[in-house]
Formats: C-alpha cells, structure tokens, sequence
C-alpha cells in the first residue's frame, strides 16, 4: 500500500499535535505541517524546542510521520542562513523534506538561493522541493525543473502539485520527460476543466479544490507518468466547494478518494 500523507493546507485550521491523530485515524502514514507562514501573517504552526518532545510523543501514539514542512518562498530578500534553526529543528522531528517556492525573477539569484537552501537542509538530513505555482514567478514546471537542473543539489527536487501542473499548462507527457532524480513528491487533488482565470486562481488553489476523482484532471494520466516511489501527499482544502464537512471528514474524504485513485496506478518506472 503507498502511504499517504496529509497536506496541512487540507485542514490548515487542525493544530499539531491533534494533526497527528487526526491524520491516524483517517488513514494516513504520514503529515505535512505548515510550521512557517506561507506569508506574512498567514497562518502557520512554528516549531520550537518547547513543543517538539510533546509532537514526537504524539506522532509515536498515533503512529504517523511527517514527510514535509513548509513554507519558504524564496524572494529576492530572502536569506537561507536564517532559517537554520527551523531545518534543524524539522530534522529532530523526523521530517524528510521541506518545501519551497521560487519569487525571484533573477534567475542566478534564485538558483544561488535555491542550492543554498539545499546545501543547509543536507546538513540535517532534509531534502528540499520547489513547487511552482501560475500565480508565482516561477510558475510552470520547466522553469522549476531549470532551477533544480542548474543548482545541481542531490537533494533538490521537484514537488508537483497537479493542481498547478494542470493550471499552468502542464501535461502528462511533460511530466514523463523530467529525470526521476529531480522528482521529490506529488500533491494530488482535483478540480474542474473550467480555468478559474487569474483573479480566481488563488483562491481556488487555497480553498477551491475537490476530491480526487470528483473533478475533470487527468489524474491517471498525470500519476501513470511519474516514478512508483514518488511519494504521495493529499492537499484539498475545500472550504469553498464543501464548506459542511468537518476537518475529520475533509481528511478521511481526501484519504479515501486517493486510495480509489492509486487502485489503477501503473507507474511509467
């Protein structure tokens, strides 16, 4: 069975530790946390030497991990020494990845930050994925692929949400081209045909989403063109398509429709 791990933007309002137990009991092995706002002042969960002894307590009861924190955009501005503290203290976690995304129209700038980021988060044992977004200036999945091939990082990889796939013009075939080292994980989620247009965009990829299987993304297609151990999360936050459910019943609806999904994967290698 492929394990699973929950994206906190599915249930952002969930605070660790409850995340965990949440996550157990809907079916999930694994959780992503959302320990650094995406933001100024968006919502985030720090992690800090006060509260990790009590988190890996409970992830232990519940029995889940975490596959990837968040969030880091890399701005012009932005400097990687800064968030030592956050990595290594993600690292004791038992965390494996932690997730980026690029804000810098200056390319060397943003692969200097990029492998920067990478060579820091080597030293505590984390990988770091770029995920690009149409509504970010690295927005489609050949310029992201171009920041990962130029850094030259081991640990540097791709994250791919097949939301911003799609929306950005991304195809399965695409996906198929990209060099299995430079894919770190996959987000899966679905949604309408229909494009949202640029002043909906953002709000449908934060609160927009449906369940797998429930939308018109060439979901198979997207997951049949990626590697078999490509690990596999589940971001779908839908407080605006199903503003009734609960964040147990949002989780548990994600983990199920994934599951249903992944029953006629065939993996292209």
């Amino acid at each position: 069975m492929t394990p699973l791990s929950l994206a906190h933007l599915t249930v952002l309002d969930m605070p660790p530790p409850a995340l965990f137990d949440l996550a157990a009991e809907a079916g999930y092995q694994n959780v992503g946390l959302r320990i650094l706002p995406a933001a100024p002042g968006a919502v985030s969960y720090p992690l800090s030497p006060l509260v990790l002894p009590a988190w890996r307590r409970r992830m232990a009861d519940a029995g889940v991990g975490v596959h990837d924190v968040e969030f880091i955009p890399l701005t012009p501005q932005v400097r990687v020494s800064d968030f030592a503290r956050d990595l290594a203290l993600a690292g004791e976690l038992g965390a494996r990845r932690i997730n980026v995304s690029g804000d810098d129209a200056e390319f060397d700038r943003l692969v200097d930050h990029f492998g920067g980021l990478c060579d820091l988060a080597a030293a505590v044992g984390l990988g770091v994925d770029l995920e690009f977004m149409r509504f970010r200036i690295v927005g489609t999945l050949p310029q992201a692929l171009a920041v990962v091939e130029r850094a030259a990082r081991p640990n540097g990889r791709l994250l791919i949400d097949v939301l911003h796939l799609f929306r950005s013009g991304g195809t399965a075939e695409m996906l198929r081209a990209v060099p299995a080292n430079a894919l770190g994980s996959v987000q899966l989620c679905d949604a309408p045909h229909e494009d949202p247009t640029d002043a909906h965009i953002v709000a449908e990829a934060r609160e927009g989403r449906l369940f797998p299987g429930e939308g018109a993304l060439p979901l198979k297609a997207f997951m049949d063109a990626l590697p078999g151990d490509i690990p596999v999360g589940v971001e779908v936050p839908t407080g605006r398509t199903h503003p009734g459910l609960t964040d147990a019943q949002r989780a548990a609806r994600g983990c199920a429709a994934t599951r249903t999904l992944l029953q006629s994967w065939q993996p292209s290698r």
